[in-house]
């Protein structure tokens, strides 16, 4: 008996990459701090936002604080992701003014919540430390796409500056509502002229330094600053008595 042939299938549903809950968590926190006060938004309030179960945001974030930052991890990851070689060529100074505007473009879907957010923060000390922290881990890879050192001495110093920087800039970002940015822009341009002026200085003073630093290393190390020399001295003269002993 012949076999009947199979019915025709339909076309496969496209399949919806899946939801991040971390994004959910924190998009749902800036859309209620869009509309309430920071000390009002309840995590409650934060799971019914974002579809998640009260257990499920205790896993991801154990705070709202932290769900700031998680803030910027999501805006790291939008400026990582559009990274390209196109300035490697051009002066630090060009590279930062590109990288400062990428990462306030990610972080304008979120420019209401967080002008209503800012001048809450600013007034706790604590939780200005606490995002600091967050602020040199995310500009030490900000800079590191921008082909900046941040491992050698004067690293630490460039990016706690730049994250200076990036708080002074976005104090005019969030109150300037033009579509050009231009006091944005202008105030960026102010303060790139400054931080290059303090980073040269600050980069005479290591290269000045540089034997203090030496003779301070081998003071607290117990040693004389003449003694290795001496003792290469020592070593060298006993292996040329060595080399000559057959001859004598």
């Amino acid at each position: 008996m012949a076999r009947a042939p199979l019915p025709p299938t339909s076309a496969a549903a496209p399949v919806e990459p899946p939801v991040d809950p971390r994004k959910q968590a924190v998009e749902a926190l800036m859309r209620l701090a869009a509309t309430h006060p920071w000390d009002e938004i309840e995590l409650g309030d934060i799971a019914a936002e974002a579809g998640l179960p009260l257990a499920k945001l205790r896993g991801l974030f154990p705070s709202k604080l932290a769900m700031l930052g998680g803030l910027t991890r999501l805006v790291d990851e939008a400026v990582l992701a559009d990274t390209s070689d196109d300035l490697a060529a051009e002066p630090v100074r060009e590279r930062l003014f590109d990288l400062v505007m990428r990462r306030l473009d990610a972080l304008a879907p979120y420019k209401v919540g967080l002008r209503r957010i800012a001048p809450v923060i600013r007034r706790d000390p604590l939780t200005m430390a606490a995002l600091n922290r967050g602020a040199v881990n995310s500009w030490r890879y900000m800079l590191a796409s921008a082909g900046i050192r941040t491992e050698d001495a004067l690293g630490p110093v460039r990016v706690q500056g730049a994250v200076l920087l990036m708080a002074r800039v976005s104090e005019v970002w969030l109150d300037d509502d033009e579509p050009e940015l231009s006091r944005t822009m202008a105030r960026l341009d102010r303060e790139l002229k400054t931080a290059g002026s303090v980073m040269a200085r600050v980069e005479d003073v290591h290269r000045l330094t540089a034997p203090l630093r030496g003779l301070a290393r081998a003071l607290c190390s117990g040693r004389r600053p003449g003694a290795r020399r001496r003792e290469r001295s020592d070593e060298s003269l006993r292996r040329t008595g060595e080399d000559f002993a057959p001859a004598i």
